[in-house]
């Protein structure tokens, strides 16, 4: 799809901040109310808004302790990939999960509160899955980016 300079400034300011009313984004964008809204409501239709979220901050909520788990998998066989991967989609502390190339089949991002939480995590859960050979755990020092805004 492709998109004129009012659409990706409007991806921008949406990306920033959602909650701004079409109001404030077509002063933004020297556009109608009207305007502003059918352009969202395309966006929206068109999937390439696919949803609303409020970030949370982690330290306000104690899951601020972030660790990359790398896991590989005993065998590349289709049933043990589907089912590793279902069964992830429970683990509530994990809050992304990547299939990759390389030494590891998968990295995931975990959050909780502490090390003792992560050591509790790992072994009441994620060694509880079938199928894992191996894991290599990086626990996160300090935050250097994160951002969820994508530029077009």
């Amino acid at each position: 799809m492709s998109f004129d300079e009012i659409d990706k400034k409007l991806l921008l300011f949406l990306q920033e901040d959602a909650k701004q009313t079409t109001k404030e984004l077509s002063y933004k964008l020297g556009l109608s109310v009207t305007a502003v809204y059918e352009r969202i409501r395309k966006l929206e239709n068109t999937g390439v808004i696919s949803k609303y979220v409020a970030l949370l901050n982690k330290q306000k909520i104690a899951k601020d302790f972030m660790v990359l788990c790398h896991v590989k998998l005993t065998q590349h066989k289709k049933e043990y990939v589907l089912q590793f991967e279902r069964e992830v989609m429970n683990l509530h502390e994990v809050t992304e999960c990547f299939h990759v190339s390389g030494d590891y089949d998968y990295i995931l991002k975990i959050c909780v509160k502490d090390i003792a939480d992560y050591r509790n995590f790992m072994l009441t859960k994620l060694t509880t899955l079938e199928h894992i050979a191996s894991t290599h755990s990086s626990f996160m020092i300090s935050e250097v980016k994160n951002t969820t805004s994508i530029t077009i």
